[in-house]
C-alpha cells in the first residue's frame, strides 16, 4: 500500500468516514483529517432514501448494516412505505382533525437515523490509525506536477499527499482555497429559511396528539412556514423541525445555529391550527434555531482541480426539504470509490486519480446541482410560495411526486455505468 498514491480525505464526518470506509474496502492508500478532537455530528436526524441505501451497499454491505442498525421508521405497520403524509396545518379543526392532502410512498418509506448514532457505528469499521484529529485545514500548496500537494494546519503542522478530497461540509475549506476567499461560491447562501428542532418523549406525544400523528411523518403546510415530524431513536422520541421563511438576514455572521425559545417558535407560526399549537405545546421551553443555507445562489462550475476533489456538502450543499442531501453524499461516495477503483485508474497513477477526479465532477453535477434548486422549490411549495402553485394541493403533490420519484427511482449501478464509460473516453 505504501507504493499507492496517499489520498487524504478532509473531513470526518459521515461522507468522509464513508469514502474512507468505501476506499479501504478497495484497498486504497486514504488518511481522514479531522478537525475535531474526536468523532462527532451536529444535529439531530438524517433520513436516507432508497437510492442512498442502494449506494450504500455499493460502498460497503458494512455501512448498510450499521444504518439498519440506527434507522427508525414509521411505528404503523400499514405506514411502513409511507414516506410523509401532508396536512393542512392552518385548518381551525380540533387536535389530530386536520385536513388529509395527500401521501407519498415508496419501496422504504419514512426513515431516519441520529447523525451522531450512525456515525459511532461506521467509525467502528475503519482500519487502526486511519484518522488525525485536530487538523483545521487553513490551505494548500501545489507544488507543480511530480510533487506531493502540502496540505497546512491550522496547528502550524504540515502534510502531504498525492491527492486531496475535500468532506469538510458547507463551510468547507478547501472549496476556498479552490475558489478563492473572494469568489461567492466559496460561501453559502442563505435562502431565508430557519427551523426550529425539538425532541418530544414519545409517549407524551402519543398522549398530546394521538398514535398516528405522533408515531408516522407528518408535514403539516402553512403559509410561510411548515412543520415536520416524524418518529427517532426506535420509536422512543418524536422529532419536531418547524420551518419559516422571512425576508430578514440571519443574525449571525459565524453561526448556522442559535438558541432560541417556545415562544418565537409560537409567534413565527401563529397562523397555524390547533394541532400544530399542541406540538409546539409540548416542546420544551428552550430550543435550537438552525438557519437552512446551500450552494443554490453559486454553483461551482467544477468539483475537482487538479488533483483536488469536493464530495458531498462541500460541493453540493442542500437544504432539507428532499431529506436527500445525505443520500446524495452517499451517492458521490460510491461512484468516487468505484472510479478510484478502476484498473485504468489505479495502473495511470496521480495522472489516474486527476482523470478519475475530472469524470466524477462531470457526472456529478447536473444531479447534485439540480437536488439544491428543487430542494428549494419544495420547500417553498410546502408553505404555498410558488407562483402559479400557491395553496393549489393537486398542483403540490403531482409536483412532490416527480421530484422525489427522480430521487429514489435512481439505480446507483447505472450511475456507475455512466461514470465508468466517460472515464473510458478520457483515457
Amino acid at each position: 500500500m505504501s507504493s499507492q498514491p496517499r489520498i487524504a480525505i478532509i473531513g470526518g464526518g459521515i461522507s468522509g468516514v464513508c469514502l474512507a470506509i468505501a476506499l479501504q474496502k478497495r484497498n486504497l492508500n486514504i488518511t481522514i483529517y479531522e478537525q475535531a478532537p474526536k468523532f462527532g455530528e451536529v444535529g439531530a436526524g438524517v433520513a436516507f432514501n432508497p437510492a442512498a441505501t442502494r449506494a450504500m451497499k455499493l460502498c460497503s454491505p458494512d455501512i448498510y448494516d450499521a444504518f439498519e442498525k440506527v434507522a427508525t421508521r414509521n411505528i404503523s405497520r400499514e405506514k411502513q412505505k409511507t414516506w410523509f403524509d401532508w396536512l393542512d396545518g392552518e385548518k381551525d379543526e380540533p387536535v389530530g382533525q386536520e385536513p388529509y392532502l395527500f401521501s407519498l410512498t415508496n419501496e422504504f418509506g419514512a426513515n431516519a437515523v441520529h447523525r451522531a448514532h450512525f456515525l459511532d457505528e461506521i467509525v467502528g469499521l475503519l482500519r487502526e490509525g486511519t484518522t488525525r484529529f485536530g487538523k483545521h485545514l487553513d490551505t494548500i500548496e501545489d507544488q507543480g506536477a511530480g510533487r506531493p500537494l502540502v496540505m497546512k494546519f491550522h496547528d502550524g503542522s504540515e502534510e502531504t499527499a498525492d491527492a486531496i478530497i475535500g468532506c469538510d461540509g458547507i463551510k468547507s475549506s478547501v472549496r476556498t482555497w479552490m475558489l478563492g476567499e473572494d469568489h461567492p461560491g466559496s460561501s453559502p447562501s442563505y435562502t431565508h429559511k430557519y427551523a426550529y428542532r425539538g425532541l418530544i418523549p414519545m409517549d407524551k406525544a402519543v398522549q398530546a396528539l394521538g398514535e398516528d400523528l405522533a408515531q408516522n411523518a407528518k408535514m403539516h403546510m402553512g403559509h410561510d412556514g411548515h412543520v415536520l415530524t416524524f418518529p427517532v431513536d426506535h420509536g422512543e422520541t418524536m422529532n419536531v423541525v418547524a420551518f419559516r421563511t422571512n425576508s430578514d438576514p440571519w443574525p449571525s455572521s459565524d453561526k448556522l445555529v442559535l438558541p432560541s425559545e417556545k415562544s418565537h417558535v409560537r409567534q413565527d407560526l401563529a397562523n397555524f391550527g390547533p394541532t400544530v399549537q399542541k406540538i409546539i405545546d409540548i416542546l420544551d421551553p428552550k430550543l435550537d434555531c438552525w438557519a437552512i443555507f446551500d450552494l443554490g445562489d453559486h454553483p461551482l462550475d467544477s468539483y475537482h482541480q487538479g488533483r483536488v476533489c469536493l464530495l458531498g456538502d462541500s460541493a453540493h450543499a442542500t437544504s432539507p426539504h428532499h431529506g436527500a442531501g445525505a443520500g446524495m453524499c452517499i451517492e458521490d461516495v460510491a461512484i468516487m470509490a468505484e472510479l478510484l477503483n478502476d484498473s485504468k485508474v489505479k495502473e495511470n497513477g496521480v495522472r489516474g486519480i486527476e482523470i478519475a477526479f475530472k469524470t466524477f465532477s462531470e457526472v456529478r453535477k447536473e444531479r447534485t446541482q439540480w437536488l439544491v434548486q428543487s430542494s428549494r422549490r419544495s420547500g417553498d411549495l410546502y408553505e404555498w410560495r410558488v407562483e402559479g402553485v400557491g395553496r393549489d394541493i393537486e398542483k403540490i403533490q403531482k409536483e412532490c411526486k416527480e421530484s422525489n420519484g427522480k430521487i429514489w427511482s435512481a439505480q446507483i449501478t447505472e450511475m456507475v455505468e455512466e461514470a465508468r464509460a466517460v472515464l473510458k473516453r478520457h483515457f
